[in-house]
């Protein structure tokens, strides 16, 4: 196949009015939908099923059994016109499941760039999902959750609605999430789940340097290891640290935090000898 070309099955079923790029393939018995439009060089792959109003970026790969852009699983749902927008270079496996948004909610779903969701998650109605995150094996996503940038989100675990996951966070295989995780950290664990310090091993592969990272620890002893109560953390971590884009994320995650953030940690947990 050239780059120039659309290579569509015999046995597969594209509505006349999908917009479909140069370069895309759509495997056997996969059905496009009205309403769908899809980017440059995607790979649609045998039994993938895309319908509504999907906007899906270039060069994404959807494996067999892939379900993109159904109607949310909300019993107020009533047909209103809503959508789903994936960005560019994201994989998803077998038997994903991504639905669209509601009117009560943003309206939309919402996926960015260089994602990868292995086989079984699911993406609920209305969530934001950003760039390089990673979804193993049955994660699942409730509806108006956000999972920010470089997140990793382990095995059969679940996120409640409404949670939020800050960046570089990674959940341990088999939680259950019913508040928002700070920036950084390590999570694991159900009822309740449980803090185990920074994600120490995510962020040494994504380039932090030692000093960047004794500066987190810093912090985290001043949100987890004191007697202060979170907006006191807060004001303390804006008088003792100097403006930065790990501070200041810390900060912008905490005061946007609708849920408030977990902080049961381990009971043995020595954030220096991380």
């Amino acid at each position: 196949m050239s780059r120039s070309e659309i290579v569509v099955h015999p046995t597969a079923t594209v509505h006349p009015r999908a917009q479909i790029e140069a370069g895309v393939s759509i495997g056997p018995y996969s059905v496009i939908d009205e309403g769908v439009s899809i980017g440059k060089n995607t790979r649609i792959q045998a039994h993938v099923f895309i319908t509504g109003k999907t906007e899906i970026g270039k060069e994404c790969s959807f494996s067999p059994f892939s379900s993109i852009g159904t109607e949310p699983q909300d019993v107020t749902y009533k047909g209103e016109k809503t959508r789903i927008k994936i960005g560019d270079r994201n994989i998803f496996r077998e038997f994903i499941t991504v639905n669209r948004g509601t009117a009560k909610g943003r309206g939309e779903t919402v996926v960015g760039d260089r994602n990868y969701f292995m086989a079984y998650s699911h993406i609920a109605h209305d969530c934001v999902v950003g760039n390089e995150t990673i979804f193993i094996n049955g994660a699942t996503l409730g509806g108006h959750v956000v999972i920010e940038d470089f997140v990793t989100i382990s095995a059969f675990s679940g996120i409640h609605q409404f949670c939020a996951i800050g960046k570089y966070a990674y959940i341990g295989g088999y939680s259950v999430i019913t508040q928002d995780i700070l920036p950084f950290s390590l999570v694991a664990g159900s009822r309740p789940p449980i803090l185990y310090g920074l994600n120490a091993v995510g962020l040494r592969r994504r380039g932090f340097s030692r000093e960047r990272m004794k500066e987190l620890r810093a912090m985290y002893k001043i949100i987890f290891h004191s007697d202060l109560n979170t907006d006191q953390a807060v004001e303390k971590i804006q008088k003792d640290f100097s403006p930065g884009e790990d501070r200041d994320e810390i900060i912008r995650f905490i005061q946007s935090s609708k849920r408030g953030i977990l902080k049961k940690t381990a009971e043995k947990w020595d954030i220096d000898s991380e």
